[in-house]
Formats: C-alpha cells, sequence, structure tokens
C-alpha cells in the first residue's frame, strides 16, 4: 500500500488516508467528468474535507482547465481534486506536475495569479515510485501537435480603415477569424464570455479550419484581459482577429470591430478570396 506522503501532511496537517470514504463526483465539478471514473475519494490530497469544500475550490480552476493550456492538465488537477477511489492514494508524478506547471504557470500569471505553494512539484512522488505519468512521447508523435496560444500584450482595437489597408495586413497574416463575443454569468455570479468563432479564411495551408477556431477560442481564454478590453458591455459584439504563427506560437496582432452595417471588412472579405499580394 502507497503511504501518504510528505505532501499530504503539509498540505492537511493530516493522515487523510486514515478515513476516507467514496462518493460520486457531483455534477458540479463538470471538468472532472468523463476521466475514466464515476467516484471520488473525500476528503482528497488538497485536504478538502466536504464536497461544498470541494466544488468551490474546483470553480477557481475550471477557467484553467478551459484553456487547454497543456494535455494533462485536467487529469493532474483532477487527480487531486477528486481522487480515484482505490485502495490507496493515486499522486500525480513530480514529472506531471512539472509538465503542467512549465506550460500553465504562464497562464495563471496573465491573470495575475502565481502558480500555488499548494502545488510545489517537489511535494509529488518521483517518477519511479506508483503514480500518475505523463503520457509517453510515442502517444505525441502520433498525435499532431497545435501551435499555442500565449499571453501576450493586447492589441489595439481598430475601428477607423480601408478596405485596402485590411487587404494588406492579410497578406502578411496566416489566419483571420470572425469572433462573436457575449458576457453571461455563471451559477457561482462570476462574468465569463460566451465565445462564438466562424473562420473566415486561413492562409495556414497545414490548419484545419476547425483547428484555428479551437486556437483562438485558447487564446481568448488564456488573454481574458484582452477580450474584457474588447467587449466592456454586455451586448454581443463582432470582432475579426487577425495574427500569425511562428515558431509553434499563435498570436493576434490586429483587432477590428465589425458592426452590422461595416463595409470595408465586409468588402476586404470578399475581395480576398481574388487577392494577389504583392
Amino acid at each position: 500500500v502507497l503511504a501518504v506522503n510528505g505532501f499530504l501532511r503539509v498540505a492537511t496537517g493530516l493522515d487523510i488516508g486514515l478515513s476516507t470514504k467514496c462518493v460520486a463526483i457531483p455534477k458540479e465539478m463538470g471538468m472532472c467528468h468523463k476521466i475514466g471514473y464515476s467516484e471520488m475519494r473525500l476528503p482528497n490530497l488538497m485536504g478538502h474535507t466536504s464536497m461544498a469544500e470541494v466544488i468551490l475550490k474546483s470553480t477557481t480552476w475550471q477557467h484553467l482547465v478551459h484553456t487547454d493550456c497543456h494535455p494533462h492538465v485536467r487529469t493532474f488537477l483532477c487527480s487531486l481534486l477528486a481522487p480515484i477511489c482505490l485502495d490507496t492514494f493515486i499522486h500525480p508524478c513530480r514529472s506531471m506536475c512539472v509538465a503542467v506547471r512549465d506550460s500553465c504557470a504562464p497562464v495563471l500569471l496573465c491573470h495575475g495569479q502565481p502558480w500555488p505553494a499548494s502545488l510545489d512539484c517537489d511535494r509529488f512522488p518521483a517518477d519511479e515510485d506508483m503514480c500518475l505519468a505523463p503520457l509517453t512521447r510515442d502517444y505525441r508523435h502520433l498525435h499532431k501537435v497545435l501551435p499555442k496560444p500565449t499571453c501576450q500584450t493586447c492589441p489595439a482595437v481598430e475601428e477607423f480603415f480601408t478596405h485596402k489597408r485590411v487587404l494588406e495586413v492579410f497578406c502578411h497574416s496566416n489566419f483571420a477569424v470572425k469572433v462573436k463575443l457575449s458576457k453571461k454569468r455563471t451559477a457561482f455570479e462570476d462574468q465569463e464570455y460566451n465565445i462564438e468563432c466562424q473562420v473566415e479564411f486561413n492562409t495556414q495551408g497545414s490548419l484545419l479550419p476547425y483547428e484555428t477556431q479551437s486556437m483562438i477560442q485558447q487564446w481568448l481564454l488564456i488573454n481574458e484581459k484582452c477580450v474584457e478590453r474588447m467587449n466592456p458591455t454586455q451586448r454581443p459584439m463582432v470582432y475579426l482577429l487577425v495574427g500569425n504563427i511562428e515558431e509553434g506560437i499563435i498570436s493576434v496582432k490586429q483587432v477590428y470591430r465589425w458592426p452590422r452595417k461595416d463595409s470595408q471588412l465586409t468588402l476586404a472579405a470578399q475581395k480576398w478570396r481574388y487577392h494577389k499580394c504583392l
């Protein structure tokens, strides 16, 4: 039986392995559904002793999970918040923690939050111990690696332009995506954005439209401060996001507000089909 290690003693101040129970993962913890099991141990590996506390704490991580900052972010967090109900606790390996931290800490920092001390990777077992290890390199080679959005300086929202200028920008860009943004309130009274993306065109030949759409949604989630600047009101607004993909990084360099009656952007989008860049 795997002993409860120093991480648990530091995090909780007690040996929670002595008195735990199996409970169903609640519907409010949507991020931990469809992960291969439906029951969790309580108290969990974060020292949360009541389901109300688990649900409350998990909501603070849902936004990070939605950014998809690392392929293992959901597995890592759910192994701690909703550990699988076996005879012993299975911790995430230290290598999994390091991989998730290195990819996701910059996203947290973009939102003004440091990587929490409670997730110090030194507290997790080494890979030679019984723990959840990252996927193998073979798995990564079999799956297409898509460019990743990062935290960036917010581009200005442009409202005055000509279609010729927009076409020049298109010529030096990999993608242009039409985005509709509207605010909504969650069950916990937080504000978040409802995002609808439509790929108008995409000059990056190796990327499919749905892949570009997925990456733009990630960019909007990671760069939430830019979204707030773009859409400070409750009313739905439409924008055109134009940017580049370089060395595996996706960045948005131009944002155009697209009012319903705007003719310049509509004209640019129509002319782009036949436009020849110099």
